[in-house]
């Protein structure tokens, strides 16, 4: 790895030359993938310089016990041990930078939850799984605006789209998407019976309008009245927008805002989403034949995480996580579950030998 962090180093001193080209500083998208690409590797050469100086420091280490005897060979031989241990977590820390970099790591989330299996008691369920994403967002100081949302007649959502801006907000949400089950006693139950309901979780990569095009051709647009609960009208013109995109038959609905335009806009937003994670799982599939699709059917025994109130028990079923603080995972204390799907994420990466040595 001494070798890589060498080209590391060598490419970064590059890259920093391009940032005074006037070439580059003129072309708005390329300065901000040279400034991106900076960013990433001052990282990279700023925790292996640390690594290469401890391995240095250690080597000295050595050389100094063997012409050291006494009290100065004990102290010279603690020396030792400190930086070797150094050098082992540095060395662990930069093998880690060396992973190939999602391509999806700077980009927004486009996040869309949906009532699935159980009723009214999945939309309420689908409520829930909201309010504890939007709990999360706030705590990390990332942003949030709703897109577009459709309640049930009890109060939940049947379908909610939300876009999530900040610094690594697909690192920490990629995870998340798929079937959520819910074991608890639903407010529509009248003898206190526990009842198994899921929602669907889908997160999706903000596309760029250049980075996908879409035809018009190819768009059959519908408009109607906004309805809420029980399919009343809440609007008296046809402000509500569908967007079908014929080639995939892949469909958006939005009505929240009372401008036409403003819901086209944010469906077509939300199309170019779903378009870019399409063709990516369609990449992905061609190289590793290893994606699954996030949502399945959204059974309830096609699950990744079972939210049980009677245990007050939260269990991601891809790593057999079991934490017992569902109240605080609900209000947004996600770190306890979301982290641990990174760092299984990038075990998995340096075990198949993903990382560059």
């Amino acid at each position: 790895m001494l070798d890589r962090l060498q080209e590391l180093e060598e490419e970064l001193a590059h890259v920093e030359s391009q940032l005074g080209d006037p070439q580059v500083t003129s072309d708005r998208n390329r300065f901000i993938e040279v400034s991106r690409r900076h960013s990433q590797l001052s990282e990279m050469v700023e925790i292996g310089s640390a690594w290469r100086s401890a391995l240095d420091d250690a080597a000295t280490a050595r050389e100094m016990a063997e012409s050291s005897d006494g009290d100065e060979l004990n102290e010279v031989r603690e020396l030792e041990l400190i930086a070797a241990s150094n050098a082992e977590l540095l060395e662990d820390q930069f093998r880690v930078l060396l992973l190939p970099r999602d391509p999806n790591d700077d980009r927004n989330v486009i996040v869309e939850i949906r009532g699935a299996e159980g009723g009214e008691e999945a939309n309420l369920w689908a409520r829930d799984l909201f309010e504890m994403y939007r709990a999360f967002v706030n705590a990390k100081g990332w942003d949030i605006e709703v897109l577009g949302s459709h309640l049930s007649d009890m109060g939940g959502y049947t379908d909610i789209a939300f876009l999530v801006k900040g610094e690594a907000v697909w690192r920490h949400l990629k995870h998340e998407g798929g079937p959520h089950r819910v074991q608890r006693v639903p407010v529509t139950e009248s003898q206190g019976r526990v009842h198994t309901s899921s929602a669907t979780v889908s997160v999706l990569p903000e596309a760029d309008e250049v980075e996908v095009e879409i035809d018009t051709n190819d768009l059959e647009i519908d408009t109607y009245r906004s309805s809420g609960p029980g399919g009343q009208s809440v609007n008296t013109t046809d402000s509500a927008v569908r967007v079908t995109h014929l080639p995939t038959g892949l469909v958006v609905s939005m009505q929240d805002e009372k401008s036409q335009l403003q819901n086209k806009a944010k469906a077509l937003r939300v199309l170019r989403a779903r378009l870019l994670k399409l063709r990516q799982d369609e990449q992905a599939s061609h190289q590793a034949a290893q994606k699954r699709d996030q949502v399945k059917s959204g059974g309830r025994a096609e699950k990744i995480r079972t939210y049980n109130f009677k245990e007050s028990r939260v269990t991601d079923h891809r790593i057999g996580l079991t934490l017992y603080k569902l109240e605080r995972v609900l209000a947004g204390d996600l770190d306890d579950v979301v982290e641990p799907l990174m760092i299984h994420e990038r075990e998995q990466q340096l075990e198949a030998g993903n990382g560059e040595v």
